[in-house]
């Protein structure tokens, strides 16, 4: 059985930082693009980051350019996002997603095979 479950989200105040994690089981994310997308009340999913599985290569969004990090690490089977800065606009869920096409995308969240279960980010003072 295929899990993919996150972890790490939480409350922070404006200017802090989180790093979220998602672990997986049941596949090896080395052969998978991997993405962060994040999903705010009353508003369609959007694709935060993903990384390529072909080449470690990674894309952002320009919200978050500059401000957040992807990276993997294949021994571990986990894929980490680092937040800083963060705005009161990056609070939503935070769902990470499998996909197993080498390139990945911030766009077609259709693509990817496999999603966690979302964690809260909520960016308050």
């Amino acid at each position: 059985q295929v899990q993919l479950v996150e972890s790490g989200g939480g409350l922070v105040q404006p200017g802090g930082s989180l790093r979220l994690s998602c672990a997986a089981s049941g596949l090896a994310l080395d052969y998978y693009a991997l993405g962060w997308f994040r999903q705010a009340p009353g508003k369609e999913r959007e694709g935060v980051s993903c990384i390529n599985s072909s080449d470690g290569s990674a894309d952002y969004v320009d919200s978050v350019k500059g401000r957040f990090t992807i990276s993997r690490d294949n021994d571990k089977n986990t894929v980490y996002l680092q937040m800083n800065s963060l705005k009161p606009g990056d609070t939503g869920v935070y769902y990470c997603a499998a996909d197993a096409f080498p390139i990945c995308s911030t766009t077609n969240w259709g693509d990817y095979d496999y999603w966690g279960q979302g964690t809260q980010v909520t960016v308050s003072s």
